[in-house]
């Protein structure tokens, strides 16, 4: 497991991690969680990610539950704070909330602070003066050691950063966005003027994009599947064309690739992944302990993506 800092930031992780999304709480119970969690930090993943939406808060509350068995400065957490509830102020990028909803976060994982916490979406309602000074507040006060962001476009990171400077607060080291082999455009180019001038780092979710780069759907929407559990999840891939018979040829094509080297395509697809070099940590969501196994051997398949092999996929893709 190689461990890489965040950015230009001194903050060291897994290059592949442990995300709560759609499973703890839904697919994952507590014993079930712990099992994950064990193996993880066995196979040296020192990185674990929720959000305070995560199952309505039942996710923090069960990686809390599992937490309390780790030594504290062994491992990284991170949680998101932005949809927290339906009240008027239990949404949103506000002081209140900010605050309100760190506070909730941090007695449901049952912990003092976290390492990362993030802004989970951008919020144009709210000045983002008041954000980032609400963010300064809760590093500054140790409720969190960093801050990032998720889904924020190019220039409202840009905006972030020079309110941060103007107001003399702590910077965000981070954006967690959406990446895979079907999902490149924002990191691959939007991103680009960002990580050199501010030193982000990236942790990226949705490696496999819902699933489908394991070649699942290729055929269908087989029962019992995640696209099949969630139709909002399954509606949103089909309104970005993820389902369409052109991307599901490209992935049958990235599949042959993936059968040439005897490696399962979901492994090819983490691999790639990792082989950006301004990725920090890949967030891996699995529904249990041997499924978390087959997706760690993308590191030894990141070994042999040869330059030839990357050009090959990009070729596909475009």
């Amino acid at each position: 497991m190689e461990y890489r800092k965040v950015g230009k930031w001194g903050l060291k992780v897994s290059e592949l991690s442990l995300g709560s999304w759609l499973t703890f709480g839904n697919q994952l119970d507590v014993d079930s969680a712990k099992e994950a969690m064990k193996e993880a930090f066995k196979q040296g993943i020192n990185f674990f990610d929720t959000a305070e939406a995560y199952a309505s808060g039942m996710a923090e509350f069960i990686m809390g539950q599992v937490l309390k068995e780790f030594r504290r400065t062994d491992i990284v957490v991170s949680t998101k704070i932005f949809w927290g509830g339906n009240g008027p102020n239990d949404r949103g990028l506000s002081r209140k909330h900010l605050l309100e909803g760190t506070w909730n976060s941090l007695r449901r994982l049952q912990l003092d602070y976290v390492d990362l916490i993030y802004c989970h979406r951008p919020d144009p309602e709210t000045p983002i003066e008041e954000t980032v000074l609400a963010m300064d507040y809760i590093v500054r006060n140790g409720l969190a050691l960093y801050w990032g962001t998720s889904e924020w476009s190019a220039d409202q990171l840009e905006a972030a950063h020079k309110a941060c400077k103007e107001l003399n607060c702590v910077p965000p080291i981070v954006e967690q966005p959406l990446y895979n082999m079907l999902s490149r455009e924002r990191v691959e180019k939007e991103y680009l003027p960002i990580y050199e001038k501010y030193g982000m780092g990236l942790t990226t979710f949705s490696p496999l994009a819902s699933g489908i780069l394991t070649g699942k759907y290729n055929s269908g929407i087989p029962e019992n599947s995640r696209l099949a559990r969630f139709p909002w999840l399954r509606k949103n891939l089909e309104e970005r064309g993820l389902l369409s018979n052109e991307t599901l040829g490209k992935v049958r094509e990235i599949g042959k690739i993936a059968k040439e080297f005897s490696v399962k395509l979901s492994q090819l697809a983490l691999a790639w992944c990792l082989k950006n070099p301004r990725v920090s940590s890949v967030i891996l969501g699995v529904s249990n302990s041997e499924q978390l196994k087959e997706n760690l051997k993308a590191i030894e398949v990141k070994e042999k993506l040869t330059e030839d092999i990357m050009e090959k996929i990009k070729k596909i893709l475009e």
